[in-house]
């Protein structure tokens, strides 16, 4: 191993957990649950400069750029769930916010022999996807260093794309290759090197920001409220139901009647109801305010 890869503070080991596997379990559980409640405090630390990438983030997707996640291993398989969220809580578009993993999807439950090495194999898989300036790529590395998401970052920088590098040890090239570099330092791991515990869960932390925050941005939200939530089972279509009522304020029976007349879209049934206006008028005045609920509902009321 070299000296190089020793100092990684993510790759540490601990020598005052050696007797671990000797311990009791309740023992170990709240070693476990005090090592992961120094996450939080590591990401306060960062959130000017998430803030700022998602700012960034935002101000390109609005346009019609797409949130590009790229990482291997447990990284990659972190932004391929993110991404995967997007489109039943937020309505995307499957191909808004995309989720790659260094080996494609089989590497999702099983390890793929040298694909993080590679940083050839993150610039073909950006170019598969079109990759345009308008685009956000977003490098997560717990080391920092992993070839494939560094890789993607330059590649996406050289084309001009907006770039954020997210990993969890200072200094490193991940975040010297981004445009916004992201360094959420958690400490070495409970385990030595298995940086799917408090670095994962640092990176889920910051994952979370940037896709929920970028979509409220975007008008996916009204105040809290998934507006833009897909009721695609029974449950969704319950929540979209208390969705509305909790917008509006309005009986069951009017909730119903304006999901009927918009086809289930829930951000259209909240503008009939307060914005006083047929379905076809609210799906034409939120086309004009780019899907902000808000803005919509000033023109309703200034019509």
């Amino acid at each position: 191993m070299s000296t190089d890869f020793e100092s990684l503070t993510t790759e540490a080991h601990r020598s005052d957990l050696s007797d671990i596997d000797r311990r009791s379990t309740l023992d170990i559980v709240r070693l476990m649950n005090a090592e992961d409640a120094l996450v939080p405090a590591a990401v306060a630390g960062q959130l000017p400069l998430i803030a700022a990438a998602i700012d960034a983030a935002a101000a390109r997707m609005a346009r019609g750029g797409r949130l590009l996640y790229l990482g291997a291993g447990t990284a990659g398989r972190l932004g391929v769930l993110d991404a995967s969220e997007c489109p039943p809580t937020f309505n995307t578009d499957p191909g808004e916010v995309i989720g790659l993993i260094a080996g494609g999807p089989a590497a999702m439950s099983e390890a793929v022999e040298g694909a993080e090495d590679s940083r050839a194999l993150a610039a073909a898989d950006l170019d598969g996807l079109g990759l345009t300036p308008d685009d956000i790529v977003v490098g997560i590395s717990a080391s920092g260093r992993t070839p494939y998401a560094v890789g993607a970052v330059e590649h996406a920088r050289a084309r001009g794309a907006l770039t954020i590098g997210l990993s969890c040890n200072a200094g490193s090239p991940l975040a010297a290759a981004a445009e916004h570099g992201i360094e959420v330092v958690v400490g070495p791991e409970l385990i030595a090197g298995s940086t799917r515990l408090k670095a994962g869960t640092a990176q889920k932390l910051v994952l979370n920001m940037i896709s929920t925050i970028s979509m409220i941005r975007l008008g996916k939200t009204y105040g809290n409220l998934m507006v833009d939530v897909r009721a695609s089972n029974e449950k969704l279509r319950a929540r979209s139901r208390r969705i509305v009522q909790l917008a509006t304020g309005a009986a069951d029976a009017e909730v119903e009647a304006a999901l009927t007349a918009t086809d289930g879209e829930v951000k259209h049934a909240i503008l009939t109801i307060l914005g006083h206006v047929d379905a076809p008028t609210a799906g034409r005045l939120l086309t004009a305010s780019h899907g902000h609920l808000r803005a919509a509902l000033e023109q309703a009321h200034g019509a």
